[in-house]
């Protein structure tokens, strides 16, 4: 029950039974007062829940989602180099079959929602564990552990800056992974906050000096590639999927570019806003 899932806490799932499993008891009714509670180890506990039910059909709602999906898309510039471009050619080059890690931040939503997932453990993330730095080890993890699975993680400048040393561990092991990094020389998400509710008042979030990350990962015993647009992004992801060893792929896109929909501090998930909503006002 993170803020990020809830929103507004006394709006959340007001018309909803809840039923709240985690292994610390002094968690529940923590930040949410639940209908039911169960304290024990979540899989265990969902494992014997999941024998004493029966498989659910929801066609009408899947149809009505579809539908939100069709009448909703997701949009983005199509001019210049992008977030939700790198992951749409991301997608289109793995042909949906990697597996995708992530740090923490805008680069983390627009993996989440412009890659098509369509089976379990292809996305892994930290959620709203906001931890910095996760991705390049999970995604090493990964690598060992499905060696035959494209594996590649997708990171922003900041998260790159918190972690990059793992570059070293892929390198000696020669763990063939992809770091795919959204550099906008900025901590992207907590400027767009900054920028939406805090009145450009920038606090923390420039990432200042001429740091070429390719020359990094190459220090590091990687291959290093700066792109600037989708062409050059192409040809290195075809250089990076038929590559033997990790490879660091450094894309330059807009400090400003922001993920959308969002929703305003404090506010409820309900009330979750678009770009056109904020040209409206």
């Amino acid at each position: 029950f993170s803020d990020r899932v809830i929103g507004n806490p006394k709006t959340f799932g007001n018309k909803a039974q809840i039923l709240q499993i985690d292994v610390d008891a002094s968690e529940i009714n923590k930040n949410i007062v639940v209908n039911h509670c169960i304290a024990g180890d979540a899989k265990l506990v969902l494992r014997k829940l999941s024998a004493q039910l029966n498989q659910m059909e929801h066609g009408e709602w899947m149809q009505y989602i579809n539908e939100l999906k069709t009448r909703y898309p997701l949009t983005y510039p199509k001019d210049r180099l992008t977030g939700p471009q790198i992951v749409e050619t991301i997608y289109e080059m793995t042909h949906g079959d990697a597996v995708i890690c992530t740090e923490v931040g805008q680069h983390q939503m627009w993996a989440a929602q412009f890659y098509k997932y369509d089976a379990p453990r292809k996305f892994i993330s930290s959620g709203g564990l906001g931890t910095m730095g996760y991705g390049l080890g999970a995604s090493i993890g990964a690598k060992v552990a499905c060696p035959e699975k494209t594996v590649i993680n997708i990171a922003g400048d900041g998260c790159f800056r918190m972690n990059f040393n793992e570059l070293l561990t892929a390198s000696k092991y020669n763990i063939p992974i992809i770091e795919v990094i959204f550099n906008n020389s900025v901590l992207g998400m907590v400027r767009q906050w900054q920028t939406l509710f805090y009145e450009r008042r920038y606090s923390s979030t420039i990432l200042d000096g001429d740091f070429d990350y390719a020359k990094i990962a190459e220090a590091c015993g990687c291959r290093g590639m700066n792109v600037t647009n989708k062409e050059e992004l192409t040809e290195a992801l075809k250089e990076a999927l038929s590559a033997d060893g990790p490879v660091v792929i450094n894309c330059y896109i807009d400090c400003d570019d922001k993920v959308w929909p969002m929703v305003a501090p404090g506010a409820s998930i309900s009330e979750a806003f678009s770009e056109e909503d904020m040209i409206r006002k």
